[in-house]
């Protein structure tokens, strides 16, 4: 059986692409293709199943191009320790896959050797609340919403954390690791940090070109994050959409 899901909104990405090139523009319009069963990549965990039971979408069935490594899937990340059990597909609702789709899109007309490389994407309340139990009582708790209030974007499907990533995959620099939370990976403090030489005009650069993408594809920005996109306000989720748990 196919997956009538992510059938629909590849029609839906196809044609977006295809409207705005228009027809003979001579524009590639070839990143967005139509995924068969036998090239789905592998059986879904139980976690996974129940997200796509939701109607979240993963991203790698929507557009193959754009790479996924979950961070929270390993131990190298903020906290420490794994927290993705049995997670290891970016899944994300069908309008936050959609845009993102139109940001692969912007990125392959200006820099075709380029690609999306997202570190996280929906995160289900369950591991919300083992992140926020780790981080309580520490300095790092204001980076992580609490779940008692409702969580925060990613919690809905609709926030991303993401990078540029070479042919190889390899992700390019931008002045900051990520989960780094100390001023070179603030945004607005990217020209004071320029001026001081925190960060090279080349990394600078690379975070430039991200942001032009995701927010021309409607994402929003996060002040505080280089790496952080939501695609709506918290309000507007809680009020269109549904707490993944």
């Amino acid at each position: 059986m196919k997956n009538w899901g992510v059938y629909c909104l590849l029609m839906v990405v196809g044609c977006f692409g295809q409207k705005e090139s228009g027809e003979g523009s001579g524009e590639n319009n070839e990143i967005f293709y139509i995924i068969e069963d036998s090239v789905i990549r592998e059986k879904d965990t139980e976690t996974e199943r129940e997200m796509r039971e939701m109607g979240l979408v993963d991203i790698q069935e929507v557009v193959p191009a754009i790479r996924v490594s979950l961070v929270y899937a390993t131990s190298d990340n903020f906290v420490g320790k794994i927290l993705y059990r049995d997670i290891r597909k970016a899944f994300m609702l069908p309008e936050t896959a959609l845009r993102l789709a139109e940001a692969q899109k912007k990125l392959h007309l200006v820099r075709p050797d380029l690609n999306l490389l997202i570190y996280d994407a929906a995160r289900p309340m369950g591991v919300q609340r083992e992140m926020w139990e780790t981080v309580r009582g520490t300095d790092r708790y204001m980076y992580v919403s609490n779940p008692r209030n409702g969580g925060g974007l990613h919690n809905y499907g609709a926030a991303l954390d993401l990078t540029l990533a070479d042919s190889a995959g390899v992700p390019l620099p931008m002045g900051s690791p990520f989960d780094y939370f100390g001023e070179e990976a603030r945004p607005d403090k990217e020209e004071e940090m320029l001026r001081a030489g925190r960060i090279a005009p080349e990394y600078l650069s690379n975070r430039r070109l991200l942001r032009k993408v995701m927010q021309e594809a409607g994402f929003r920005v996060l002040p505080s994050e280089w790496w952080h996109f939501n695609l709506v306000s918290r309000e507007e989720a809680r009020r269109r959409f549904k707490v993944i748990d």
